[in-house]
């Protein structure tokens, strides 16, 4: 998993709209990336809901969310109309896993991310960091709001 203190990897991915999202997209604001296994998973989906619950909380402290794994752009569109997400969701498809991969939380082993949470700070550098234990637990927004109030 990619350490705080890091410089965040750039990347450009598809959103669920096919529209590329980039890292610079978010300069100056605090960023958490979601690393997730699979769209329309049942643990997947009671993540993402969970994150979608609390997305204004999120917001109320400054932080965007983005979802990232390695479903195509078309997966995450119907994943996201399935959920009523408002959530982004990035597609790391092609090469598949390398946003993953470079922020620590691809699992080759499976073809997957691990369910993982990085919070990019305002100056691009990782301010906080967590891989679950096993892609079966779900970070709860308890620490992203952890990571957002400790000023990381």
């Amino acid at each position: 998993m990619i350490a705080p203190g890091a410089q965040a990897p750039d990347f450009t991915l598809p959103d669920q709209d096919g529209n590329e999202v980039s890292l610079s997209d978010y300069a100056g604001r605090k960023l958490i990336l979601a690393f997730y296994p699979l769209d329309f998973s049942p643990v997947c989906t009671d993540q993402l809901s969970i994150y979608q619950e609390v997305l204004g909380e999120i917001e109320e402290r400054g932080g965007a969310i983005a979802g990232v794994s390695v479903d195509s752009a078309f997966c995450h569109a119907a994943f996201r109309e399935k959920l009523g997400l408002t959530i982004p969701l990035l597609a790391d498809f092609h090469p598949k896993g390398a946003v993953c991969d470079a922020y620590g939380a691809f699992l080759p082993d499976y073809g997957t991310s691990n369910r993982s949470l990085v919070l990019i700070g305002e100056d691009g550098a990782v301010a906080w960091s967590y891989a679950a234990p096993t892609p079966m637990e779900i970070p709860g927004a308890n620490l992203i709001f952890d990571a957002l109030d400790s000023g990381a």
